[in-house]
């Protein structure tokens, strides 16, 4: 089988869906299929990819982030860089904007099947990310109904232009149980597949056969993210230094604000903040089977958590600041703040600390790491992909 993938961002940048999109290449390699991914040109300089079609793009901000703009042109150069590829069975879009258009239009072109995962949660997204949110939502609904000649008025909110995709669309999937319910509660799609976002065998399977680490001198928390607003960086710090806790926060990512992040954490008292920045993916999860709790802080922004999956099934319990998360965790594998604000998280923080110290708090023994394995969703995946093929044909 021969599948391209359409993400808004290059698989090489931070993110929990670009690290998800390569973990499913690699694994739906290994199960012998091939796979070409599309995305925008990569900003700096790297080493090429055979398997990735890296279209032309402008920057989107000063970071590494960028877009590419539909239409013919992108078009064009897409067809003459698949021309080399053979055939495609199934287009699958992880994406909303810019790739979404482009991935529809070469399904629509090429007459193949597609299957859309839905990753972000646009109705909180956009408006946690974006100024003049309403703007930018209809200019997004003004692109895709001139791109994909929808034929209708331009989506009015996220929900209605996310169900203007998957009309085109034979399979629709969602990380997360809790996710898939909101679709389908929303419209979007009538019946959500759920396949998770998963961690790589090998590197689970050795980490979880090495020795358990010996405990900390001070509880060692993690946080993981990007370091912009709707993940809650800057908050979390505010809470780190109001509980005043005695532990060492270990913090991972990269963002617009790393410098703010970084102000803060010099300005702490007790706490040791150490802003670790963008690691590789091995080393972040060792970094968490190291850590005594990953520190979860965004609020009904993630469509998984993907980190604090990772974690549990590395043996870490994580704190949550997400009831939705929650739902998908066993009980008894993590904390739960008792509200939203800065002074809820302090008040976990600081519980979270004392039980750490004493060897009184959640453990993560009834979640089941092989649950979380990237084989077994790649082949939750490839039955999806077979069901969206034969529909389609039928």
């Amino acid at each position: 089988m021969h599948c391209a993938i359409f993400i808004d961002q290059h698989p090489d940048t931070l993110g929990g869906m670009q690290t998800s999109v390569r973990l499913q290449r690699r694994f739906l390699e290994l199960a012998g299929h091939r796979v070409t991914i599309v995305s925008p040109k990569y900003r700096g300089t790297h080493t090429a990819d055979p398997a990735i079609i890296e279209l032309a793009s402008v920057p989107l901000g000063p970071g590494e982030y960028s877009l590419c703009i539909p239409g013919g042109i992108s078009d064009t150069a897409l067809d003459r860089a698949m021309a080399a590829r053979g055939p495609v069975d199934v287009v699958h879009i992880q994406a909303d904007f810019w790739q979404a258009l482009i991935g529809y239009r070469f399904a629509d072109r090429r007459n193949v099947p597609v299957v859309h995962t839905m990753h972000n949660r646009l109705d909180v997204g956009i408006a946690a990310t974006m100024p003049l949110p309403g703007l930018v939502q209809r200019g997004f609904g003004l692109a895709q109904r001139a791109f994909l000649r929808t034929g209708q008025p331009v989506a009015a909110d996220a929900w209605t232009y996310l169900a203007r995709f998957t009309e085109n669309a034979q399979r629709v999937t969602a990380p997360s149980s809790h996710f898939a319910r909101l679709l389908q509660d929303q419209g979007v799609f009538p019946e959500v597949d759920v396949v998770p976002n998963g961690m790589d065998d090998s590197i689970a399977e050795q980490l979880l056969a090495s020795p358990v680490p010996e405990p900390s001198a001070r509880p060692r928390l993690a946080w993981v993210g990007r370091f912009s607003a709707e993940k809650r960086l800057l908050p979390f710090l505010d809470a780190v230094q109001m509980s005043n806790i005695d532990a060492e926060i270990h913090i991972f990512g990269d963002g617009a604000d790393r410098a703010k992040a970084e102000a803060k954490a010099k300005a702490s008292d007790k706490p040791t903040v150490l802003i670790r920045g963008k690691v590789p993916y091995e080393q972040m999860l060792t970094e968490l089977r190291r850590a005594d709790a990953l520190v979860q802080t965004s609020q009904g922004f993630e469509t998984q958590g993907m980190t604090v999956f990772e974690a549990a099934a590395l043996g870490t319990p994580s704190l949550l600041s997400d009831k939705s998360i929650a739902e998908d965790l066993p009980a008894g594998t993590y904390w739960l703040t008792a509200g939203d604000s800065v002074q809820d998280l302090a008040a976990a923080l600081e519980r979270c600390v004392e039980q750490v110290s004493s060897g009184a708090g959640p453990v993560t023994a009834s979640f089941d790491p092989t649950s979380f394995l990237q084989s077994r969703q790649t082949a939750l995946m490839l039955r999806v992909y077979e069901e969206a093929i034969a529909d389609f044909g039928s």
